[in-house]
C-alpha cells in the first residue's frame, strides 16, 4: 500500500512539472503581452514602467503600466501613463489612461 501511495505522489509531482512553464515560454508570453499592450495604447514611444503584474489564472489578466507621449497636437508631447490589462484567454489588450498614478521615487 505504501508503494502505491508513493507512486501516486511521484506521478502527481511529475504532472505538475509537465504543466509548469519554462523561462523561454514566460519570455515569449511577456513579449506578446507587451506587443499587444503597446499596439492598444494610444501613446507614442510607449515603454513599460517596471515588470508586468501576473494575476492568478482565476482572474485571467496580466497588468502592465506604460509610459509615453500623447500623440495629439494639443497635448504638445506631454508624457502620459496608461494601464493595460491583457486578457489571457481572449489574448486581447485593454488600456485606460492612468496619469494620476505617480511612479515611486527611489530611496523613499
Amino acid at each position: 500500500m505504501k508503494a502505491a501511495a508513493l507512486t501516486l505522489l511521484c506521478l502527481a509531482a511529475l504532472a505538475n512539472q509537465a504543466h509548469a512553464s519554462n523561462p523561454d515560454a514566460w519570455a515569449a508570453y511577456d513579449k506578446t503581452v507587451l506587443a499587444s499592450c503597446t499596439k492598444a495604447s494610444g501613446l507614442k514611444d510607449s515603454k513599460p514602467l517596471g515588470n508586468a503584474a501576473q494575476f492568478d489564472d482565476r482572474v485571467g489578466y496580466t497588468a502592465v503600466l506604460l509610459q509615453g507621449q500623447y500623440p495629439q497636437k494639443h497635448m504638445k508631447g506631454a508624457q502620459g501613463i496608461e494601464l493595460c490589462l491583457y486578457n489571457k484567454q481572449q489574448k486581447a489588450a485593454y488600456v485606460t489612461e492612468w496619469d494620476t498614478i505617480k511612479p515611486a521615487i527611489k530611496g523613499k
